[in-house]
């Protein structure tokens, strides 16, 4: 009868694939802390929110003007609701779209934002974002026109800057709008998009622009001619 072997048989080795990878929570923790000790730099302890006056503080910060576009863009990332205003889950939300946890990086993360919201895909939706984070009234639907030009040059400014020049001059004249909608604010973007400028070739008025876009070429033309 053979012996049995006293040797112990050799543990398994055992593979990185078999070992529960370490939770990642300690780090996230630590991540967000660091997100919410930079909220609190610019944070109202009063109203628990980031207000204009912390907007400002964060501007000068970072090295931009308050009325700079990058702003309105960290808005967009951030999905703020009410202009002027940031809440904490915003906060966190923007800062950790763009991976970053302190001033220095967000300074130096805004050229990559600005670059991501001017790409065709994520333009259109930062333009109706705007629109929508002017309207700072409960069931809102309309600016005035010179909020609306502000807006305009602000978003439009440096890509159409003929087309958004003709467009507010118009609008500071004509005196059949003193309110103007969403759908007049898309139906600009789609025109300055859409129609060469300014010898007007394309536009067809039998196409469903917004009348106020009709009387705009209308001038326009009359204008040139």
């Amino acid at each position: 009868m053979p012996r049995k072997s006293k040797r112990k048989a050799s543990a398994p080795a055992v593979k990185s694939s078999d070992v529960d990878p370490a939770p990642p929570g300690k780090a996230l923790l630590r991540k967000m802390g660091r997100i919410d000790c930079l909220y609190d730099l610019y944070a109202n302890q009063s109203i628990g929110l980031i207000d204009p006056e912390g907007i400002e503080a964060l501007c000068s910060d970072v090295g931009v003007g308050h009325t700079d576009v990058r702003i309105l863009m960290l808005a967009w990332k951030m999905k703020a609701e009410r202009q002027g205003y940031f809440s904490k889950d915003e906060w966190r939300t923007g800062l950790t779209a763009l991976n970053v946890n302190s001033l220095d990086k967000l300074k130096k993360a805004l050229p990559a934002l600005e670059k991501e919201v001017m790409k065709p895909s994520n333009f259109v939706d930062f333009y109706a974002y705007a629109f929508q984070y002017c309207l700072t009234e409960e069931k809102q639907r309309f600016v005035d026109v010179e909020t609306f030009c502000q807006l305009l040059n602000l978003v439009l400014g440096s890509k159409f800057p003929a087309q958004v020049d003709s467009i507010t001059e118009y609008l500071k004249l004509q005196s059949d709008y003193q309110m103007l909608s969403m759908d007049q604010w898309m139906n600009f973007y789609r025109f300055c998009c859409d129609i060469s400028f300014p010898d007007l070739q394309q536009y067809d008025p039998l196409e469903s622009w917004a009348v106020i876009v009709d009387n705009f070429v209308e001038w326009l033309r009359k204008k040139q001619s």
